[in-house]
């Protein structure tokens, strides 16, 4: 009978990805980095909120801020695919770190307006439109050991989702304080905004201190709309990967954009108007939050549940049953945003933002480790391209629809009507399943992920949802 982990086994099998010198390198600089991120994306929409009170304006900043997500990243995927990817991130992360510096000498010197906002997150969207399926592909070649691939992706999901949960909160503390502290306009934001360009200096460093093989170019010589055409043709052509892709672009355009609406349901919604929304309130005793606070708890509340999400993920020993993962939490997330939907209080609103983050990580991350298990290398980056325009790409589109829909049919409503999409989006993918499970298990086989022996019904079921 096989010896059960100790505490400590479990811990070190979670961790396993970190074995390696320079996967644990970038772990410690992109959870810095991605802290500063974090930061800047909820600074950002309390400026705009504050600048505007406008939800259009919400929506029209989270589409300038993807809308290249859309229209660069396949292309940007066939570039992975040639060049030194290190070298990439190394340009796209110093880029990045500009772009942040810029905001925040803007921001602290008081003459911000919506125009400079527009520009530099529309900058920042094109930077980011190459970092994504670079980052995505890079993680393969700072693995060691390949069977430690999927906890790589999982740990990835944990430090992008355990910065999800610290960023937010931070910001929610730091913006009223400075702001009070120094009694200028956005100077809580704009301290927001200069942390996370110093940020950038973690992953910058970690990246340049990796021992990678000396890269070789590409021998594909091909035109790059071939390339892209091929790319295209790979991935929208075997189904296992063009439903994984579809199921997450459903999810990014009708689902996800509830976050550009959070601070217009936190301001019109949670007891718009006051200076201070009541988490608890029971007779004389109240505990009471600032406006930016319960927007900074909100987000942080969806990356707890991501959080997780990553850490159930990371727990896993293999990428056999993630199929299923993939239908129930795209279920998990539309009944959260639906009762979020409903919500008028910030207590209840909470564990519904953690069912949202959860949900959507645990899909995220389980398709991407399903698509990096099964995709060629010499096509990766272009397969990650695609699945960066899944989620980013989409965005931009959802955010514009949310932001008009909004405008028309009050905030609430329209998450309503988006958690009511991704629930039946989990009822369609459930129908897809067994094609996927019967496409993805030669593929298992021949990886030596699982038997050729035939196996019962039921188990079949689990390998397919792997894929």
């Amino acid at each position: 009978m096989a010896k059960p982990f100790s505490r400590g086994q479990n811990l070190k099998h979670m961790l396993r990805a970190l074995r390696g010198r320079n996967y644990a390198l970038y772990f410690l600089g992109q959870g810095l980095s991605l802290i500063g991120t974090w930061m800047q994306s909820v600074s950002i929409g309390l400026l705009v909120w504050k600048l505007t009170h406008r939800e259009m304006a919400l929506g029209l900043v989270g589409f300038a801020s993807q809308i290249f997500g859309f229209m660069v990243t396949p292309f940007a995927g066939v570039f992975s695919d040639r060049w030194n990817r290190r070298r990439l991130l190394v340009i796209t992360q110093t880029l990045a770190m500009i772009q942040a510096a810029l905001l925040a000498v803007l921001t602290l010197s008081g003459v911000v307006q919506m125009g400079h906002v527009f520009a530099l997150v529309t900058f920042l969207g094109l930077v980011t439109a190459f970092d994504i399926p670079t980052r995505q592909s890079f993680i393969v070649q700072m693995v060691e050991r390949r069977e430690d691939l999927p906890n790589a992706i999982a740990l990835n999901s944990f430090i992008f989702n355990g910065a999800r949960l610290v960023g937010p909160f931070i910001a929610a503390m730091l913006i009223p304080l400075i702001g009070e502290r120094f009694g200028r306009p956005y100077a809580g934001e704009g301290a927001c905004f200069a942390l996370n360009a110093a940020s950038y200096l973690a992953v910058i460093a970690a990246l340049l201190a990796m021992r990678l093989p000396a890269w070789q170019p590409s021998p594909n010589q091909q035109h790059v709309l071939h390339s892209l055409r091929e790319g295209f043709h790979y991935s929208f052509g075997f189904a296992p990967i063009r439903i994984l892709l579809l199921m997450l672009g459903l999810t990014c355009l009708v689902a996800m954009p509830y976050s550009v609406l959070l601070p217009a349901i936190a301001a019109k919604t949670l007891h718009a108007g006051q200076t201070e929304i009541p988490l608890i309130a029971l007779g004389k005793f109240r505990i009471m939050l600032k406006y930016e606070n319960t927007v900074g708890i909100l987000v942080s509340s969806a990356g707890t549940g991501a959080l997780l999400g990553a850490l159930l993920l990371a727990s896993r020993k293999s990428v056999v049953g993630l199929g299923r993962f993939i239908g129930v939490a795209m279920a998990v997330l539309g009944l959260g945003l639906m009762g979020f939907a409903l919500s008028h209080r910030v207590w209840l609103s909470m564990p519904l933002m953690l069912m949202v983050g959860f949900g959507f990580m645990v899909q995220m991350a389980s398709s991407n480790t399903i698509l990096q298990t099964i995709v060629d290398d010499d096509k990766r980056g272009r397969v990650m391209s695609f699945y960066t325009m899944a989620f980013l790409g989409t965005a931009p589109f959802g955010a514009l629809l949310a932001g008009g829909l909004a405008t028309r049919i009050g905030a609430p409503t329209t998450v309503l009507l988006s958690g009511a999409v991704a629930l039946a989006g989990s009822i369609i993918f459930a129908t897809r399943l067994p094609q996927l499970r019967k496409h993805v298990r030669p593929i298992y086989v021949k990886m030596g992920i699982i038997s050729e022996t035939p196996i019962p019904k039921a188990a079949a079921e689990e390998d397919i949802q792997q894929k």
